[in-house]
C-alpha cells in the first residue's frame, strides 16, 4: 500500500514513477485522488526529490524536511490548514561522489585522475535506482559502458580510443531539439575527441559564501569541486560523464513531470475540487515539479497555488525571456508568461552549492569558454540553484532566506529569488528558515 499513515505528523501518498514516466503501481493515479478526499484537506504539499541512489534517500529527505514543515506550522500562520503530502519518487541518480565530498590538496593539483576513480564511475552508471536494469535508458547501456571500461587505460595517449570513448558515451542519451542553454549542442556535435580536450583542464565554479577562493570550501576547507585537483584525458573522460548524467536526469526529470507527475496532480484535483496544490522540487526534482506546472501540450494546466524550488538543477534561464538577445526564450518561460502558477514562486540559490553546479561549468567549457569563475550569474551556463533566475521579468527585487518570524512580501504570480547562504550544501534543505518560508507563500493563498 503505497499510502503513509503518518510522515511528521502529515497524511502522506507515495507515487513511483518508472523511467518512462509511468507508475509503477497503475491504480496510484486514483488512489492519491482517493486517498486526499477521505481526508478533506485543504492543501496538498507535492515533494519531488533530486538525485538519490534509492528510495531510502528520497523518504529520508522528505521525513527530515516536513519535521521541519510541521514545527513552523505555528510560526507561519497556517495553523488551521489540513495538510497532507503527496512523495514523488522517480529513478534518479548521483553524480560520481568523489566530485561532491571534502578532500584532496592543492599539492594534488593537475595530477592524473587514476584509472580505478573512472572505472568505479562507469561501474555505478550501470546500477539503476529501485529495480530498474541501468541508469541509462538505451537497452544496451550496460555492454557500452563496458566497452568504454576497457578504454580507460588508453586515454591519455591513444586519440582513437579517446574518440570512440566519447562517440560511446554520447550514444547513451539522445539529443532533444532546443536544447541550448546547457551546450548540449557541443556535446553532441563536436568533432572526433574535441569535448576531451576541452574538458581536460578543471573550470572552477564560483566561490561559495565567505569562502577565500573557487576551490574552498565551508569552513575553509579545500574541495574536489568538479575535479578542480585533476587534469588530463581521464580527468576529461569523468566531466564527460557526469555531464551524460546530467543530461539523462534532466531529460528524465521532464518527462516524469509533463507526463507522470502532472497526470496525478491533475485526477486529484478532478475529486478535489477546492484543493489547493503547492509544488515543491529539491535539485533535479525542481525541474520535474516545474515541468509539471507547464504540463503537456494541449493539457488542463493544473495550476498551483505555489511552487518553491530548493536548490534547483535546471539552467538560470529556465524562465528567461528573450536571454540570449536573439528572441529565445527559456524551456519554461510559458509557467510564467501564461500564469500557470497561481502565486509565488520562491527559488533558493547558494554559492555554497557546489553540486549543482556541477554541470554548468562543464558546459561553459564544452562550449569553448574560459574564465575565472564558470557558472555564476555571468556566465551563459549557470544553475538556477546556484544563481537564481536570470532575465526573468517576474522577479521581485533579490531577496535573502530570512530567519524564523522575520517578515516576507511574497505576492501572487511573482517570482522571489532568495539567497540562501545559511544552506551548506546541496542537500542541506531540511531547514527551519526554508520550511518557514515556503509556509509563509502558503499562506498567501
Amino acid at each position: 500500500m503505497p499510502a503513509v499513515a503518518d510522515l511528521a505528523g502529515f497524511p502522506c501518498f507515495e507515487v513511483e514513477f518508472k523511467k518512462d514516466g509511468s507508475l509503477v503501481n497503475p491504480g496510484d493515479e486514483q488512489g492519491a485522488a482517493q486517498f486526499i478526499k477521505d481526508r478533506t484537506l485543504t492543501d496538498l504539499l507535492v515533494f519531488s526529490h533530486g538525485w538519490n541512489n534509492d528510495m531510502d534517500d528520497a523518504r529520508k529527505l522528505y521525513r527530515n524536511f516536513f519535521a521541519k514543515v510541521r514545527d513552523q506550522r505555528a510560526n507561519a500562520g497556517v495553523g488551521g490548514r489540513q495538510f497532507g503530502v503527496l512523495a514523488v519518487l522517480w529513478p534518479s541518480k548521483r553524480f560520481a561522489d568523489q566530485e561532491l565530498i571534502p578532500g584532496g590538496n592543492a599539492a594534488g593539483m593537475d595530477s592524473e585522475l587514476p584509472d580505478e576513480v573512472l572505472e568505479d564511475q562507469i561501474d555505478r552508471l550501470k546500477k539503476g535506482f529501485s529495480g530498474e536494469k541501468g541508469f541509462f535508458d538505451r537497452e544496451d547501456a550496460a555492454a557500452v559502458l563496458d566497452e568504454a571500461k576497457t578504454l580507460v587505460p588508453q586515454l591519455e595517449g591513444d586519440p582513437d580510443a579517446r574518440q570512440r570513448f566519447v562517440n560511446l558515451v554520447r550514444s547513451l542519451v539522445q539529443q532533444r531539439p532546443g536544447d541550448v542553454e546547457d551546450a548540449a549542442a557541443d556535446f553532441f556535435t563536436l568533432p572526433k575527441d574535441q569535448s576531451l580536450k576541452r574538458l581536460k583542464f578543471p573550470a572552477n565554479p564560483p566561490a561559495p559564501a565567505g569562502s577565500a577562493g573557487p576551490a574552498a570550501g565551508i569552513g575553509g576547507e579545500i574541495r574536489r569541486g568538479i575535479g578542480n585537483f585533476f587534469s588530463g584525458m581521464k580527468a576529461a573522460a569523468e566531466r564527460l560523464l557526469n555531464y551524460t548524467t546530467y543530461y539523462q536526469m534532466k531529460e528524465r526529470a521532464g518527462l516524469v513531470g509533463r507526463k507522470g507527475a502532472y497526470a496525478v496532480i491533475r485526477a486529484i484535483q478532478v475529486k478535489n475540487k477546492d484543493l489547493r496544490v503547492h509544488l515543491i522540487g529539491h535539485s533535479f526534482g525542481g525541474r520535474l515539479v516545474t515541468a509539471a506546472a507547464l504540463g503537456p501540450d494541449g493539457g488542463t494546466p493544473i495550476r498551483p497555488s505555489t511552487m518553491t524550488l530548493l536548490q534547483a538543477a535546471f539552467s538560470h534561464y529556465g524562465f528567461a525571456e528573450n536571454y540570449d538577445d536573439g528572441g529565445t526564450d527559456g524551456l519554461f518561460r510559458r509557467v510564467l508568461k501564461e500564469g500557470r502558477v497561481a502565486g509565488p514562486v520562491l527559488i533558493s540559490h547558494t554559492s555554497n552549492d557546489q553540486a549543482v553546479g556541477i554541470a554548468y561549468p562543464i558546459a561553459s567549457r564544452l562550449a569553448g569558454q574560459a574564465g575565472a569563475a564558470f557558472g555564476d550569474a555571468n556566465d551563459f551556463f549557470g544553475g538556477i540553484g546556484r544563481n537564481g533566475a536570470q532575465k526573468t521579468p517576474e522577479c521581485a527585487p533579490p531577496g535573502v532566506l530570512l530567519d524564523v518570524n522575520n517578515n516576507y512580501n511574497f505576492r501572487e504570480e511573482k517570482v522571489f529569488n532568495l539567497r540562501a547562504d545559511v544552506i551548506q550544501n546541496h542537500s542541506d534543505i531540511s531547514r527551519d528558515e526554508v520550511a518557514y518560508a515556503l509556509l509563509k507563500a502558503v499562506a498567501t493563498t
